[in-house]
């Protein structure tokens, strides 16, 4: 196999690893959004939102994901990601600081690793792509 289709392959493992963990957060504003509105308000400091907007958030960022796990417009819709995930992370910062009260959220950090990835490698991510 190519260098380029190793490279094709593992970048596409990392769009759909991606897409599965950013697509159960998506599915939480629907399923359950009055955990969204905690998480809204205990790490981003926004609270007030009703159901209603977050079923607007949700349906927004799951278009997004769509275009991401599709590898539609990839400079935007991989840009987005990026920016959705290491506000994410930098959001949680105080979680660090108590590291084994906290392990879970250390796995925010390698994902960030990926979505930069993506981002970076975006023109060689070609596999199951519409763009």
């Amino acid at each position: 196999m190519s260098s380029d289709r190793r490279i094709s392959v593992a970048l596409l493992s990392l769009r759909l690893s991606v897409f599965l963990v950013m697509l159960m957060w998506t599915l939480d504003k629907f399923v359950n959004p009055d955990h969204a509105a905690a998480v809204y308000q205990n790490f981003y400091l926004i609270s007030g939102l009703s159901n209603q907007m977050f079923y607007v958030i949700g349906a927004i960022q799951l278009m997004i994901i769509l275009g991401f796990v599709t590898g539609f417009k990839k400079r935007w819709t991989y840009l987005l990601v990026l920016f959705f995930h290491a506000v994410s992370t930098f959001s949680s910062f105080p979680k660090y600081l108590a590291p084994f009260d906290n392990l879970l959220f250390f796995a925010a950090w390698p994902m960030l690793a990926a979505c930069f990835t993506l981002y970076y490698l975006r023109d060689m991510d070609t596999l199951w792509t519409v763009d």
